[in-house]
C-alpha cells in the first residue's frame, strides 16, 4: 500500500466515508492540485468520490478558499433544486470533515478535501465543433444566471487584483524599466503595442469603482475543460475547478472564454498568420451565453461583451510580456522564448478583435434581442 493510498484512507475517516476502498485512479487533468477518483463499496453499493490534495503553495489560505467554494456551491444547490434540477449532478458537493471544516490536514501538512464525483460525464480540451462551444456558452451563462442574486462581495479575493488590468499594466511598466534579464531591447514592438493601449486598462476597473457594473461571482478559469458534459445529452451540466471563484465582473469570465475558445490558433502558436477571432465561434458562444444569462445581466454588461473579449486577451498578453521581461518567473515555459510567443499570439488576437469589434457588437445585439423574446 503506497503513501497516497494510506492518506486517502485516512482522509476518508475524517470525512465520515463508510465502506471499503476498492479503487483509486489518478486524474491527470489540472496542473495545480493532485486529484483522484476514489471508489468505495458500502454494503454492496458503489459510491464514487473526488479526493484532492490542495496545493497550498498556490492557495495559501484553505479556509478562505473553501469558504468561497462552499458558499457558492450551496447557493447553486438551492437554485438547482428550486428549478427542479439534480444538485448531485449539476454542482459539486464538498463534504465537511469531523471538525466541521471542508478540508482535513494529514501527513506532512497536506490539506485534503472531498466532493462528489459526477458520473456519466466527460470533459473536452478542444472545440471539435461549434455546437460544443455553444453548449459551453450555455453552461457558463447558466452558472452566472444561477448566481445572479448571490452577493459577490461576500467572497474573499483569494488572488488579489487578479483582473485589475491597471495594476497589471503598472507591473509591465516596472518590468520594462527594470529590464531584469536584458530582454527589453529585443521586444520594442511588443512593448509599443502594449503601451499604446494604456487607456483601455482603466475602463472596466473604473466602472466598478463608479458603481456602473455589478460585482458578481466570477469563475476566473472559464476554459472548456472546466465543464462536465452529460454523456447522454452532450449538454454542459456542471461547472468544476472552483478554486478561483472570487468577486469580479461577469465580463471577466465571458472575455476569457472568447480569448481561449474563439481563437483560430493555439495560445502559443508561432505562426501569427493562423491567429484570428472566429466570428462564427463568437456568435455561437454569445448566443448560448445570453440564452442562459441574458435576463440576469444589465444592458451595460451586454454592451461590453465584445470589449471584454479584447480586454481579457490584452491583459493575458501583457502578463506574458511582463513575465518574459522578468525572466520567466511565473508561467511555466517549455523553451526560452515561450512567454514571448504567447504574448505575440495574444496581441495578434487583440489586433484582430479590434478590427472586428463592430461586427461582434452587431452579433451581440442580435443575440440579446433573440433571447429577450
Amino acid at each position: 500500500m503506497n503513501d497516497v493510498h494510506e492518506t486517502i484512507l485516512a482522509a476518508a475517516k475524517h470525512f465520515g466515508i463508510a465502506g471499503s476502498c476498492v479503487d483509486i485512479q489518478t486524474i491527470e487533468a489540472g496542473h495545480i492540485n493532485c486529484t483522484y477518483k476514489v471508489v468505495f463499496n458500502e454494503n454492496g453499493i458503489q459510491k464514487n468520490y473526488l479526493f484532492q490534495k490542495i496545493n497550498t503553495n498556490v492557495f495559501s489560505d484553505p479556509d478562505k478558499l473553501m469558504h468561497n467554494i462552499v458558499s457558492v456551491t450551496a447557493h447553486l444547490r438551492k437554485k438547482i433544486q428550486e428549478n427542479g434540477g439534480d444538485p448531485q449532478r449539476e454542482t459539486l458537493t464538498f463534504l465537511p470533515a469531523a471538525d466541521g471544516k471542508y478540508y482535513a490536514v494529514l501527513g506532512q501538512n497536506e490539506h485534503w478535501r472531498v466532493c462528489n464525483f459526477v458520473d456519466n460525464t466527460y470533459s473536452c480540451n478542444t472545440i471539435e465543433n461549434e455546437e460544443v462551444f455553444y453548449n459551453s456558452g450555455v453552461a457558463f451563462g447558466r452558472f452566472q444566471q444561477l448566481l445572479a442574486d448571490f452577493d459577490g462581495t461576500t467572497l474573499y479575493e483569494t488572488i488579489p487584483d487578479f483582473h485589475n488590468t491597471k495594476k497589471r499594466f503598472e507591473a509591465l511598466k516596472t518590468a520594462i524599466q527594470t529590464d531584469a534579464v536584458g530582454r527589453a531591447a529585443d521586444v520594442q514592438d511588443e512593448i509599443a503595442f502594449a503601451l499604446a493601449r494604456e487607456n483601455d486598462c482603466s475602463v472596466l476597473v473604473d466602472m466598478i469603482s463608479q458603481g456602473e457594473l455589478p460585482v458578481r461571482v466570477t469563475h476566473n478559469d472559464t476554459k472548456l475543460n472546466n465543464i462536465l458534459f452529460d454523456c447522454d445529452t452532450n449538454k454542459g451540466i456542471c461547472i468544476v475547478d472552483l478554486d478561483t471563484v472570487m468577486p469580479g465582473l461577469s465580463l471577466y469570465d465571458f472575455g476569457d472564454s472568447i480569448r481561449f475558445g474563439a481563437n483560430t490558433a493555439a495560445e502559443d502558436e508561432k505562426d501569427l498568420s493562423k491567429v484570428s477571432l472566429s466570428l462564427s465561434l463568437y456568435e455561437k458562444y454569445v448566443s448560448g451565453y445570453l440564452r442562459s444569462a441574458g435576463k440576469s445581466l444589465t444592458e451595460k454588461e451586454i454592451l461590453l461583451l465584445p470589449f471584454s473579449s479584447k480586454m481579457m486577451t490584452y491583459e493575458c498578453g501583457i502578463r506574458f510580456l511582463t513575465d518574459y521581461l522578468n525572466g520567466d518567473t511565473y508561467f511555466k515555459i517549455q523553451y526560452p522564448a515561450h512567454n514571448l510567443v504567447r504574448c505575440r499570439t495574444q496581441f495578434s488576437l487583440v489586433a484582430d478583435i479590434e478590427r472586428k469589434l463592430s461586427q461582434m457588437s452587431e452579433i451581440t445585439a442580435k443575440a440579446a434581442a433573440d433571447n429577450r423574446d
